[in-house]
């Protein structure tokens, strides 16, 4: 919290300290305040006193989950281990979504794998509605083994996915160009563990082995500093240092490494899927 330099009666300190909490939205996770299982028949579940929050699909059914606070801009953590094994055929997704026709999103998809085979990591990002902007990677180390923390940081000029503190992906603000930013919509964060073994492993020729399930991912340690959307106002910092973060020279090194050496997919190089010019936001790139 901001320190306060001016000089003040220790009542009027205590009132300026209880309004500068109200204002900081700041959530360090128990699950049962900050989140809802909205379905699975009991394939959801909190554990641990809150501390802990489990998915699981079985044949039958997957199961999802999605924040209580909508958010405008934020630093967004969350540690998952993901399922184990023979995964084929199974998604697990962790996202921010808006409402609507002309909805927002900002998307973690890991696509399940055959034992042995690395996880594919989906990102994208939707705005007024539109995708289209795929970048996807394979992760430096086994991400069902432990809990490994992902993170969304989301303000007016850009967002940029990370994996253990290590960035993956910048979108930049290209509001210049003509493309609309997610920056005006709030949104929730939303998961769900569900079949698509009609597209999720290798284009959809691994369908599922429903003689693994139930398959489960797991959730521990979500935090957001973030501005919570409330009675159609919007609360938060405004000295949060994520408001203007970007990356600095070393996070940008680090970014091209994870660009150079594990990414599989960039829409940005696409000439054959958009054979009349890449998106404009490719510019920026």
């Amino acid at each position: 919290m901001a320190s306060f330099s001016i000089n003040v009666s220790r009542l009027s300190l205590i009132a300026l300290v209880v309004l500068a909490a109200s204002l900081m939205a700041v959530s360090a996770g128990n699950f049962y305040s900050d989140f809802d299982i909205t379905w699975g028949d009991g394939r959801g579940k909190i554990l641990n006193n809150g501390q802990l929050l489990t998915l699981s699909l079985d044949k039958a059914s997957g199961s999802g989950f999605q924040s209580k606070n909508e958010y405008l801009l934020g630093k967004i953590d969350m540690q998952l281990k993901l399922v184990r094994g023979n995964s084929a055929g199974t998604v697990t997704a962790y996202y921010l979504s808006s409402k609507g026709s002309t909805w927002d999103e900002i998307d973690f998809e890991f696509l399940g794998n055959l034992s042995g085979q690395p996880y594919t990591l989906h990102t994208n990002v939707f705005a007024q509605g539109k995708g289209n902007r795929e970048q996807q990677f394979h992760l430096w180390f086994d991400p069902t083994a432990d809990f490994h923390t992902y993170s969304i940081l989301w303000n007016a000029q850009r967002i940029i996915f990370s994996v253990d503190g290590t960035p993956i992906r910048e979108f930049k603000n290209a509001e210049s160009l003509g493309v609309p930013f997610p920056k005006n919509q709030p949104m929730r964060i939303y998961s769900s563990l569900w079949n698509a073994d009609d597209w999720a492993t290798q284009g959809g020729r691994v369908k599922t082995d429903w003689s693994n399930a139930p398959f489960t991912a797991s959730y521990r340690n979500f935090n957001a500093n973030a501005c919570v959307k409330s009675s159609g106002a919007s609360s938060c910092d405004p000295k949060s240092s994520w408001l203007m973060e970007e990356l600095d020279e070393t996070n940008q090194n680090k970014l091209k490494w994870v660009q150079d050496n594990y990414m599989i997919y960039n829409y940005c190089s696409d000439t054959k899927r958009f054979p009349q010019g890449l998106p404009p936001e490719c510019q920026l790139s």
